[in-house]
């Protein structure tokens, strides 16, 4: 099997890999750099649990390739916290009920950022447009789309 070599950032470090041609972008993340806030969900892309941020846009990580994201910079759930101060859409989520199990919540945290990056004051039908390619099983989404606007309103202050 062919090995490339990659040069990426992830989470503001700088990384060089020697990795398979078909080495996953979960996979690399998770077991190469030990970032286990990816989450292997259905690994088809439908559930969003593996939502990563490359160069700001959401990218579901089951369906993109490691060489793929060669010269890109990567976000992971990992990398929203700034030490031990929490990003404003992680303490949403945390203070308005946006997670249960957790598992999902790494790349709704990460689909928030990207939609919040892009639209500072979304409306709830944009929240939910903006997080249609993430499914949770446990808050009915109620909480989640209101963590999202709660955190709009703290990042955004309307």
């Amino acid at each position: 099997m062919s090995k490339h070599t990659i040069n990426l950032t992830v989470n503001g470090e700088e990384h060089e890999a020697e990795v398979p041609a078909r080495r996953l972008l979960s996979d690399f993340l998770r077991d190469d750099l030990h970032l286990t806030g990816t989450k292997r969900g259905c690994e088809t892309g439908v559930c969003g649990a593996c939502s990563v941020l490359v160069d700001g846009e959401v990218v579901k990580s089951c369906l993109s390739l490691a060489v793929q994201a060669h010269g890109c910079a990567i976000t992971t759930v990992e990398g929203l916290a700034q030490g031990e101060r929490l990003h404003p859409v992680q303490d949403a989520f945390m203070l308005c009920g946006g997670l249960q199990c957790g598992y999902c919540t790494p790349g709704f945290l990460m689909a928030s950022c990207a939609l919040l990056a892009k639209n500072p004051q979304p409306t709830e039908h944009e929240v939910r447009q903006g997080l249609n390619g993430n499914l949770c099983r446990c808050t009915g989404y109620t909480q989640i789309v209101e963590s999202v606007l709660d955190a709009a309103e703290k990042l955004h202050g309307h």
